[in-house]
Formats: structure tokens, C-alpha cells, sequence
């Protein structure tokens, strides 16, 4: 099975302990093997001068233009949107490629504790991932595929899936594997 790649794009430089505490986090929420890309390249032409925020979208169409083969998640610390909202912690190729996640909002309210950032990313890498992988939300709160509004939805997921969501994709990936 091909490993899932993690990329920084980020702005600034993010730690080494950051990327490797997703990583690990990913490889046991969704059973498959990750790894963590290197690479100078970052993405152009996302930020919109309005909202002084960047398009997730954008970002998603250049990590395939980026990355032509394989599953990738682009991890950032650029503040992101999509059109209909004010911002999101993360998007994702429904079924597809790519995915991108944040960490712009995820300090809000936090403790001084920089590791509530951490867990609150890898908590988010598993759902965009997730999504990229065939998952839909879930209304279990707890799950790392519900939805997330506000950081307080994100510290109330336990960073795993559901047994449900955890048997659908096991589901879709067997199917893929045979396919």
C-alpha cells in the first residue's frame, strides 16, 4: 500500500517534532503507512488581497501539480478559505489526491501549551485525510471525521475515527487494493 506523503508548505519553518508527531498520529488513525515529504517548493498565487487570507482551492490544485503521483497532505501555517466561509481549518479532494491543513487558527484560546497545537493539527490531518480517502462527516462528536466550527469541536474529538467510519474505510481501501 502507498504511503501517504506530508509536506510543510508553510511560511515559516515548522518544527521537525511537529511533522513527525502528525505523521505517527495519521499512521494509527488510519492504518496506513505516512511519511514526511521534504521539498523548498511552496505554493503561489493563493492568497486573496481582499480577505488577506489564501484559498484552500488553490492551494489543492497546486499540491497536484506538486505532487502528479501519490496521496498528499499539505500542511500550512497561512491562514485559509473557501468562499462560503470566513475561514477553514482544512480542505480536501473528496475521494481524490490532496488535502491541506492549517495551523493559522488552531492556537486560538489555547493555553500557552504548544502541544494543544500539535494535537489539535494531527486531529485535523486525520479528518482532511479522511475526506481524501472517501469519508464524509460523521455526527459522532467524538470522531475525527465530524465537523469542526470552532477549535472547541476540534479539542472534543478524541483524533481517531469511529468504529463506523473506521469500517467504511476499511471498506474502500480493501476495494481499492483489489481493484
Amino acid at each position: 500500500m502507498e504511503a501517504i506523503g506530508l509536506w510543510w508548505i508553510g511560511e515559516r519553518e515548522e518544527s521537525p517534532g511537529t511533522m513527525e508527531h502528525v505523521r505517527l498520529h495519521v499512521a494509527r488513525a488510519l492504518a496506513l503507512p505516512a511519511l514526511v515529504l521534504e521539498g523548498p517548493e511552496r505554493p503561489t498565487g493563493t492568497l486573496d488581497p481582499r480577505r488577506q487570507q489564501h484559498s484552500s482551492a488553490r492551494i489543492l490544485e497546486w499540491l497536484l501539480r506538486a505532487r502528479p503521483e501519490g496521496r498528499v497532505l499539505g500542511v500550512t501555517d497561512v491562514d485559509l478559505f473557501i468562499p462560503v466561509l470566513t475561514f477553514v481549518f482544512g480542505e480536501a479532494q473528496l475521494g481524490g489526491r490532496a488535502a491541506v491543513v492549517s495551523t493559522a487558527r488552531l492556537a486560538e484560546g489555547a493555553p500557552r501549551d504548544p502541544r494543544v497545537r500539535v494535537e489539535r493539527l494531527a486531529k485535523e490531518a486525520v479528518h482532511e485525510l479522511g475526506h481524501a480517502l472517501g469519508l464524509t462527516h460523521c455526527p459522532d462528536i467524538v470522531c475525527a471525521m465530524s465537523r469542526s466550527a470552532s477549535v472547541r469541536d476540534v479539542d472534543r474529538k478524541a483524533g481517531v475515527l469511529c468504529r463506523d467510519c473506521r469500517s467504511r474505510l476499511r471498506d474502500s481501501t480493501s476495494g481499492a487494493e483489489g481493484a
